[in-house]
């Protein structure tokens, strides 16, 4: 064969030693040594579900005062952040403990997992995940787990007809070849395994082989008159990689018409084909097993919108749940190892509460809610995600996503109780921001309150949706900004299938108001921080407030470094930093002593004072300086489109600090700057 780079590339990149091991044979006494080394390989689906999670590790953090633990597997590390779920931590610690607590067979283990939310709450990419991080978790040594096949040593036909036409069978319920172990012997080979592990990982082999190897079983043993041994060199184990689209551990089952569905795609149906082979439809040789709950038989199946099932599915969950079984047509019970996890959205969710037959299924149930994002932080992670490296390589102007995420944060939050505290202020206040008078306590309160917070709103496929729309219409520009998105929000409600109410999409408008005006300010500011962006002045201006306020608060005077006299503290100059930042006269002290506090604080750990580290500070000197400054930059010219050179030079430095500090490009900067210019122009220069 001539020499091909194409096909050495190709061979480089395979792992053959990976593929040996993946597709590794033995017997039943290799799988018992394999066993005695790693007992891991023969969990339940339960507990080989946690460690898949566990092993990508875990981060821990405070949130009002309560620890809380971030699995990074749902960062989604195997395909690089691709499905990552951002902001739902609490949620998910509450579906690991409820997994953890299965694989501890402490009760969990009967019971469906069903995730409960609105539409785009991640509920599906949860599951989507869980199935992913299970298959890729079953290709690693960690992760293996092994099968078995029936078959003819030597080709030595000795039962006639036994496989049919085939020289052997495979188990198509991948069953673990430990229930090939007698069960008088079982207890004392599970006491010698388990002796190695900890209480919380004990091996457990329960139930019988499925119905079709429970046959072949039974035929061998009749013809070697109970030897066991003989019986088990017609066993073949093979390791087994589950795979959601070659049907191996990883079922999926989704409801559709009801003329055109039955429960045989849950546990299978009979092979027509093989009753001509086998004589009889009762026979199990001549029976597909391959409904969605024995294929998902050592993994997980998942319902998708679960309670939109026909009741006559429903009733299948019942013994899958609670005794582990499922019911083949025409064969006996069969045991079945599986997580079984189901989501729905709220509608549905009512229909099964208000619905008095499914009680059995209502007590076999933890229903774990997944709410919507109500971080800000978080929710603009999503849209980063998706849209920072846009195919039309548009240019996203600074808070454009950011607007956008702050609109559907906000239809998603309860009006707070508290009169004085503004919606707008109780999402800053979510997304860590502090405000007078709350702590972290206060807003621990706030998050009690509102118990359906998160449960309604705006879902993050309608703001991915208008973003889009935006980057198509407005691709003539050459990038977009927030005041494009908002148009395409807005323009988008009147034909919102999911807003049923004329009050709540008026509602929804007047949240879009809010952030105009939010958007308008960061704006100013990104501006106003632009012309004032002499660290050198501001740190001066700073440091001669800091003089006044410290002689203020210790009733001292100041020496005037021009006449050396000592002067009473500047009440003039203090109060024009403090007005900036709205602090009332009324609590102008408050004010100065946490100031002094705070650089007290700093002084102890032998830490040195930075106006940067006290972001109202830092924001009431910028916006002083901007106030001395302005008029020497005559930034209003712009409106009137007169400006001389000296004033243009002046700008076209503002607008290269836009660009280099603060994320905007040459076309959104000179947006940024006649858009600033025209409120100024209307007299609004704070």
């Amino acid at each position: 064969m001539a020499y091909s780079p194409l096909y050495e590339t190709i061979t480089d990149c395979i792992n053959k030693e990976q593929h040996e091991k993946l597709h590794w044979r033995g017997t039943l006494k290799d799988y018992l040594e394999i066993i005695e080394e790693n007992p891991m390989v023969s969990r339940s689906a339960w507990q080989r579900l946690y460690d898949m999670i566990l092993s990508y590790g875990t981060s821990e953090y405070v949130e009002y005062k309560k620890k809380i633990t971030h699995y990074k597997f749902f960062d989604d590390p195997i395909h690089n952040g691709g499905d990552a779920v951002f902001g739902l931590d609490i949620p998910l610690m509450k579906l690991v403990k409820v997994i953890e607590s299965a694989a501890q067979r402490l009760g969990a283990e009967k019971r469906v997992i069903l995730l409960h939310g609105p539409v785009g709450s991640s509920k599906s990419t949860i599951v989507r995940l869980l199935k992913k991080g299970l298959e890729t978790y079953s290709l690693t040594d960690e992760g293996a787990l092994y099968t078995f096949e029936w078959f003819w040593p030597n080709n030595e036909v000795l039962i006639p007809n036994l496989f049919g036409t085939e020289k052997f069978m495979a188990c198509s319920m991948h069953e673990d070849p430990l229930k090939l172990i007698p069960k008088e012997a079982r207890g004392k080979l599970l006491e010698h395994i388990n002796a190695k592990l900890p209480s919380s990982d004990q091996i457990i082999v329960s139930g019988d082989l499925d119905p079709a190897c429970r046959f072949i079983y039974q035929k061998l043993a009749e013809y070697y008159r109970g030897d066991w041994e003989k019986v088990i060199e017609h066993i073949r184990v093979k390791r087994v990689v589950l795979s959601e689209k070659d049907r191996v551990g990883i079922g999926t089952f989704q409801p559709k018409d009801e003329k055109n569905q039955d429960s045989t795609e849950l546990t299978g149906d009979i092979n027509y084909r093989k009753i001509a082979i086998f004589g009889s439809d009762s026979d199990p040789r001549a029976f597909n097993f391959d409904g969605e709950f024995n294929i998902a038989n050592r993994g997980l199946i998942e319902f998708v919108e679960i309670l939109k099932l026909d009741v006559a599915f429903l009733y299948d969950l019942l013994g899958a749940t609670q005794e582990h079984t499922i019911k083949p047509k025409k064969f006996p019970q069969t045991d079945i190892d599986e997580v079984i996890i189901g989501h729905t959205n709220e509608p549905e969710f009512k229909k099964l509460q208000n619905n008095e037959f499914m009680e059995a299924l209502k007590d076999r149930t933890i229903k774990i809610d997944i709410p919507y994002i109500t971080k800000l932080h978080q929710e603009v992670k999503i849209y980063e995600k998706i849209f920072k490296n846009n195919s039309m390589n548009i240019h996203i102007a600074p808070h454009t996503l950011e607007m956008a995420s702050m609109w559907a944060i906000l239809t998603r939050l309860e009006l707070p109780k508290k009169a004085t505290l503004t919606l707008l202020q109780k999402l800053k206040l979510y997304n860590g921001k502090t405000l007078p008078g709350f702590t972290e306590d206060s807003v621990k309160e706030l998050r009690k309150e509102a118990v359906r917070e998160g449960m309604e709103g705006i879902s993050p496929r309608y703001i991915q949706d208008k973003i889009s729309n935006a980057i198509v219409s407005e691709r003539h520009e050459g990038y977009i900004n927030a005041f494009m998105v908002i148009n395409q929000l807005e323009s988008g409600l009147k034909n919102h299938t999911l807003i049923s109410s004329p009050e709540k999409r008026n509602a929804y408008r007047e949240l879009l108001s809010i952030v105009k005006e939010e958007y308008t300010e960061r704006v100013k500011y990104d501006v106003q921080r632009s012309i004032a962006a002499d660290k050198e002045a501001i740190s001066s201006l700073c440091a001669n407030y800091i003089d006044h306020v410290k002689a203020y608060t210790q009733n001292e005077r100041v020496k005037n470094k021009f006449t050396n006299d000592y002067e009473a503290p500047d009440e003039r100059l203090m109060r024009s930093i403090e007005e900036k930042i709205d602090i009332p006269d009324s609590r102008k002290d408050d004010f100065r002593r946490e100031i002094m506090n705070y650089i007290g604080a700093l002084a102890i750990e032998g830490k040195k004072f930075d106006y940067n580290q006290n972001e109202r500070l830092q924001r009431a000197l910028e916006l002083k300086f901007f106030e001395d400054q302005k008029d020497s930059i005559k930034l209003t010219s712009l409106v009137s489109n007169v400006v001389d050179q000296k004033t243009q030079e002046k700008i076209d430095i503002v607008k290269q600090r836009l660009i280099r500090d603060y994320g905007y490009n040459d076309l959104s900067a000179t947006f940024a700057l006649n858009f600033v210019a025209s409120v100024f122009a209307r007299g609004d220069t704070k």
